[in-house]
Parts: structure tokens; C-alpha cells; sequence
């Protein structure tokens, strides 16, 4: 019989001798520019979802420490124990009036509120339409809800209404609003005009959304839940979830990720809070602008700060990465398991905190390399998300092995 101690080791190995080997990268830094700390060296990181740079914005960070002097560093609780501190309901009437939604609901991670929401209202009876390049969170809650699941191709109208046409039942049709590997976006129109003809439940993923698409004209033609997180372009940590108040309540009750979890951090709320007024504001209008101005400076016409550049080949994608750090300039490779064969690509990411100085860098070394005419090369097919080349988890090979088991 095999060991644990034999199958670790095996296993090791096998990720060692498939060049697929993952450190962690340290990076001492408060924003773009910062100092790797095992190879000493400094770089301006073109890798962060922090679109906006509100992670260190002095208002964001001043909310912060107000919060950790009046409540603490932690809840002690879940929020239907004692955990629930006045900050989370501010929050969270915030992030309703933001997304133009009678109420949300504030979880953990991003990633808690998809397996939440999927896994509450998705079970036995229930057919789940996802996109299949759909971020891990999705592909997660819908392994977890023990509904039949249908994957439909990327971004492809025809072919889910055809998934429809054949289901019996209630459906939930989920998707991102934009891809985090590729930064493309889906149509949120044709979704939602599907789902009204089939009477389906829409889910929709706006982590990436900073630029848009908008989705909140959509719930006057379907029921439509909204799904978002604090930990990108709000530059805090969590996630939520915003919708119709009937909808949070059955959240509230059912969804074990809200239900058995402490409460977010006082902190963390309180930033979050901040930053959505930050968003909200004029300010917040001139920091989309600088950032929409640096993504065309990279790809004209691009809908999101995501832009991949695919290369193909793991090594490739390996060497442009080597290529770039040389330069001064963090743009982690992504390749196998994250992404699927033959499509090793580096995912630039930009974020309205880069100076136009940064970004002529980034802008000159990929020139010189000859990475220009691979700029956004949308559509090759993605196999899981972020978390620079890390763990597998999402569409495409990830998405395959969804259905019903």
C-alpha cells in the first residue's frame, strides 16, 4: 500500500519533472514599485488587480486604522453570532446603492460569496449554465452544489441558448462579467435577454468589472444576483454579493460560507467602505480615466486592465517573464496547470497607480523583445485563474470536468 509520505513525494516530483515547479515571489512593496526580497531586486510590478491603487490611498488607509482603534483587530464571531459590527451594515448598504440593488450581503473573499451564492440556491433539480472560462470560485461552488452543471463555450450565445432549449426545471446561468485571463467581456444583454426568455436565474461575477460592462439595468428584464469583491479595484479584502432583499435573506440563512465563517475583519470593512466612496466620486472618475488612458497605451480599444500577451509555449512564456524582471518590470508568467496547453501567456494588468513613466517602460521592453504582436491575444482557451501561475481552477480543461458527476 502506498504511504501518504510515498504519495507526497511522488507527487513533488511529478510537478518537478513537468516543469510546472511554483514558488511564491516576496514582494516588499506599497504599490506598483517595491523590492522583490529574495533576489533584491527592485521592479515596478505590472501583476496587481489593485486597478484603481486603492490599497494605499491615504483616505482608505486612514478608514482602516480608525476602525482597528475602535473595534479591533477581529469579530470574534460569524455575523449571526456577535460578529456583525455597525461597519459591515454601512458596507453593505454602500455596495447596495452602488450596484442599484434593494441589499447585499459581505463575505470573506470573493471566492466564499461564488461558492455562497451557487451553492445555496443550486442543488439537486437545479441545471447550472457556466461559462467555461469561468473563474475557480465559479467552477468551485458549482462542483459543491450537487446541481447537474452544463458548460457552455466561452462566451457563445448560441450555444447556451441551444443548452437551454434542452433543460427541464429551474436553471442558473452564471458567468464572469469580464474573464480574468483574457480581460474579454460577455455579453451581459444576451445573457440576461436568455435568461428572461427561459425564466433562468442570472449570477454574474463583476470581481474584474472597473471599466465595466454594467450590469444595472439588467434586473428589470431578470432575476439577477450580482457578485463582486472588495479586494481588487476597492483595494481591500472580501467579497458580496448584491441583489433583491428577498434573495440576501435566503443568502443570510443558507449560505455556509456566510453562516459558519467569522466576520470580516472591522478593517477590512471599513477600507472597503472608504474606497467605494473613493469610486463614487469625482476622483474615483479621474482614476478610471487614467486608467482606461494607460490600457490604451498598451491595446487600444481593450475592454478591461487585463491584457494578456500569449505566447504559447510554457518556455516562452517562461523567458519573456525572465526577460522582463532584467528590465525591472514583475509580469509573472502564466502557463499549465493555470492556463490550458499552448497558452502560456503573461497577463499585464494595469492599474491607474502606474505613472505614464512606468508604463512607457513596460510599453519600450516590450518592443524590444518583440512581445508587442502578441498583445491581447483573447480567446485562446484559459484553464483556471489568478494567483500568478499558481493553482489550477478554472475554465476551459478546469470547466470540463464540472459536469455531473
Amino acid at each position: 500500500m502506498t504511504t501518504w509520505v510515498e504519495w507526497r513525494d511522488r507527487s513533488l516530483a511529478a510537478i518537478g519533472c513537468a516543469g510546472q515547479w511554483r514558488a511564491m515571489r516576496t514582494l516588499d512593496a506599497a504599490g506598483p514599485c517595491g523590492r522583490l526580497v529574495d533576489e533584491e531586486r527592485t521592479v515596478v510590478s505590472f501583476a496587481s488587480n489593485d486597478y484603481l491603487g486603492l490599497a494605499n490611498h491615504p483616505t482608505v488607509v486612514a478608514a482602516a486604522h480608525e476602525a482597528l482603534d475602535r473595534w479591533g483587530t477581529g469579530t470574534g464571531a460569524s455575523r449571526l453570532i456577535i460578529g456583525s459590527r455597525p461597519i459591515h451594515r454601512d458596507l453593505e448598504s454602500a455596495l447596495a446603492e452602488w450596484k442599484s440593488t434593494a441589499a447585499a450581503l459581505s463575505f470573506p473573499t470573493g471566492y466564499a460569496a461564488n461558492v455562497g451564492v451557487l451553492t445555496s440556491l443550486a442543488g439537486p433539480g437545479v441545471t447550472i449554465c457556466s461559462d467555461s472560462l469561468n473563474h475557480a470560485s465559479i467552477v468551485d461552488g458549482c462542483r459543491l452544489a450537487r446541481a447537474q452543471v452544463r458548460v457552455y463555450d466561452h462566451a457563445d450565445l448560441d450555444h447556451l441558448s441551444a443548452l437551454l432549449s434542452d433543460i427541464e426545471g429551474r436553471v442558473v446561468v452564471v458567468s464572469d462579467s469580464v474573464f480574468s485571463m483574457d480581460g474579454d467581456t460577455a455579453d451581459l444583454v444576451g445573457l440576461a435577454q436568455l435568461c428572461a426568455r427561459r425564466r433562468a436565474l442570472l449570477v454574474l461575477d463583476e470581481a474584474h468589472a472597473v471599466l465595466g460592462p454594467d450590469a444595472s439595468n439588467l434586473d428589470d428584464e431578470v432575476e439577477l444576483l450580482r457578485v463582486g469583491t472588495l479586494s481588487k479595484a476597492l483595494g481591500s479584502l472580501g467579497g458580496f454579493v448584491a441583489g433583491s432583499r428577498r434573495w440576501i435573506d435566503l443568502l443570510v440563512n443558507r449560505a455556509r460560507p456566510f453562516i459558519f465563517t467569522t466576520a470580516p475583519t472591522p478593517a477590512d470593512a471599513a477600507a472597503a467602505l472608504a474606497a467605494l466612496g473613493v469610486v463614487r466620486s469625482p476622483e474615483g472618475d479621474a482614476l478610471r480615466r487614467r486608467l482606461r488612458a494607460h490600457v490604451e497605451a498598451l491595446q487600444p480599444g481593450h475592454a478591461s486592465p487585463i491584457v494578456p500577451i500569449v505566447l504559447g509555449e510554457e518556455a516562452h512564456a517562461v523567458e519573456a517573464d525572465r526577460a522582463l524582471l532584467e528590465r525591472g518590470l514583475l509580469v509573472p508568467a502564466i502557463r499549465p496547470p493555470t492556463v490550458a496547453a499552448g497558452s502560456s501567456r503573461l497577463r499585464v494588468t494595469m492599474s491607474a497607480a502606474h505613472t505614464t513613466a512606468q508604463v512607457e517602460l513596460l510599453l519600450g521592453a516590450l518592443h524590444e523583445l518583440g512581445l508587442l504582436t502578441a498583445v491581447g491575444g483573447v480567446g485562446v482557451p484559459a484553464a483556471s485563474e489568478e494567483g500568478g501561475d499558481g493553482a489550477p481552477a478554472r475554465g476551459g480543461e478546469a470547466a470540463s470536468s464540472v459536469g455531473p458527476s
